[in-house]
C-alpha cells in the first residue's frame, strides 16, 4: 500500500513538473518586438522612378550656324567689319562650308554699300578645320598693295569669315604654305593663330 502511494505521488509530481514551464510561460510578456508582422508592413513601398527627360537641346551649334562673309563698311572715318549671310549649296562638313564661304569672300562684294580690302587675284589654296583651329592658305596676291588700314581690314575679313561657324575658333593664316608673320611693306606683325578677340585687342580699323 505504501509503495502504491509513493508511485502515485511520483507520477503526479512528474506531471506537475512537465506542465510547469508551459504554465509559467504565459505569465510573462516579452519587451522584444513581435516578429509576426506581415511582409507588406515590414517593407516600405517604392514608387517607380519617373522617366528621364532630355537635359537640353542636343543640336550641334556649329552644324546649325549660317555661313557669313565679312565685308568692310565705312562708318565716319573708320571702317567696320560687316557680316552678310550667304547661301552655300555645296558641302556638309565645316571645312567644306568654310572653304566655299572664303572663296565667296575673295570674289568681292556685289553691293556698292560695302567694300573689301582683299586684293584682286587673291586665291584660296586650301582650307582645313583641325582640332587647333581653321587653317587658311592663300596665294601671294593677298600680301600685295595697300597701307596699314588696308592690311588690317583684309586680315580682319579673313579671320572673321573663317570663324563664322564658331566665333571663338582660332584662325591660322599662311601664304603659299608659309605661316604669315608680317603683312605689307609697313611690317604689320601677324600673331599665329588669331581669334576675333585677338584681332580686336591688337588692331584698330
Amino acid at each position: 500500500m505504501v509503495k502504491s502511494r509513493m508511485r502515485m505521488v511520483g507520477v503526479l509530481s512528474s506531471i506537475i513538473l512537465a506542465a510547469l514551464p508551459f504554465g509559467l510561460s504565459g505569465c510573462f510578456e516579452s519587451d522584444a518586438p513581435k516578429t509576426g508582422a506581415s511582409p507588406t508592413s515590414a517593407v516600405p513601398s517604392v514608387e517607380p522612378a519617373p522617366p528621364a527627360t532630355p537635359s537640353g537641346d542636343t543640336t550641334d551649334p556649329i552644324a546649325a550656324a549660317e555661313p557669313q562673309v565679312y565685308w568692310l563698311r565705312s562708318e565716319g572715318k573708320k571702317l567696320e567689319l560687316s557680316p552678310v549671310k550667304v547661301t552655300i549649296e555645296v558641302g556638309n562638313t565645316p571645312s567644306e562650308k568654310l572653304k566655299a564661304t572664303v572663296e565667296r569672300l575673295l570674289k568681292g562684294p556685289a553691293n556698292a554699300d560695302v567694300t573689301s580690302s582683299i586684293p584682286d587675284g587673291t586665291k584660296l589654296n586650301s582650307l582645313k578645320v583641325e582640332r587647333d583651329g581653321v587653317h587658311v592658305d592663300l596665294n601671294k596676291a593677298f600680301t600685295s598693295g595697300g597701307g596699314s588700314t588696308s592690311m588690317q581690314g583684309r586680315l580682319g575679313q579673313v579671320i572673321y569669315t573663317a570663324s563664322c561657324l564658331n566665333p571663338t575658333e582660332p584662325v591660322w593664316i599662311s601664304v603659299e604654305g608659309e605661316p604669315l608673320s608680317v603683312l605689307g611693306g609697313e611690317g604689320l606683325e601677324v600673331p599665329q593663330p588669331m581669334t576675333r578677340d585677338d584681332f580686336k585687342k591688337g588692331f584698330s580699323l
